[in-house]
């Protein structure tokens, strides 16, 4: 394999002519706490600087996407009510009205209030969502946050199993928050979630499963640790993503 020099940095070049992405490495955890292995990360997808534009751009369309739409009032037009003239229009010394149901009359519609048909949607570049996701996995592995664990082993759903397992690795340096922290402590990323591993940690209030494949920056930031299972096939799979992105 060839090394290319260029002004900024070295770049190496395999033998088909295409440049190969620096690696990083990381150990691996069994669910003891102990390590069992290293696994080598791509400089592409866990190196990466922050990027505040982005990872505001996207998050917020993110959040905007997932607003529910609730809050919703009623016009002069749709409150029931207020077909008949209150009073004549003139004579009778007080100010003229055309229905009760008006904006300044209690009880009438509301002007300018929430309204559920209002879109908040916006549209996100998959380039964009991609790169915001690589930007929030650099973080946490660059602040110490993010754990590689070969597996859990967890075969038939057990809540006391998997509460054992988050303990044991809040022993690993840098995670002692794991279990004690009450809410929001940790996404775990599966390559393959079975139904076991869920039912096990969906009972846990500050610890938070998904798919490998469904993980976005939204999810990754809220938490202040995360797990990745199975390290070699997730990073598989997100190094498939970031073939698509390209």
């Amino acid at each position: 394999m060839a090394t290319k020099t260029t002004k900024e940095k070295k770049v190496k070049i395999s033998k088909d002519g295409e440049a190969v992405s620096p690696m990083l490495k990381s150990d691996i955890y069994d669910v003891q706490g102990k390590k069992a292995g290293a696994i080598e990360l791509p400089e592409n997808i866990f190196g990466l600087a922050w990027n505040d534009a982005l990872m505001h751009q996207v998050v917020t369309t993110m959040q905007a996407n997932a607003r529910p739409l609730i809050a919703h009032v009623k016009n002069r037009g749709e409150v029931r009510g207020g077909g008949r003239k209150p009073w004549q229009q003139k004579g009778t010394g007080r100010a003229r009205h055309g229905s009760i149901r008006s904006p300044i009359w209690r009880g009438g519609g509301v002007t300018h209030g929430p309204r559920n048909d209002k879109v908040y949607a916006r549209e996100i570049p998959k380039k964009m969502r991609a790169k915001a996701l690589f930007i929030a996995l650099s973080r946490k592995f660059r602040d110490g946050e993010l754990l590689f664990v070969n597996s859990f082993g967890i075969e038939t759903p057990k809540t006391a199993v998997a509460k054992k397992a988050m303990v044991m690795l809040s022993k690993v340096s840098g995670f002692n928050q794991l279990a004690s922290k009450r809410k929001n402590a940790v996404l775990i990323g599966f390559a393959d979630m079975s139904p076991a591993s869920e039912k096990s940690f969906r009972n846990i209030g500050n610890v938070e499963c998904a798919s490998i494949r469904n993980i976005n920056p939204v999810s990754v930031l809220h938490s202040k640790y995360m797990i990745i299972e199975n390290p070699e096939a997730s990073v598989a799979i997100i190094q498939n993503r970031a073939s698509k992105k390209q």
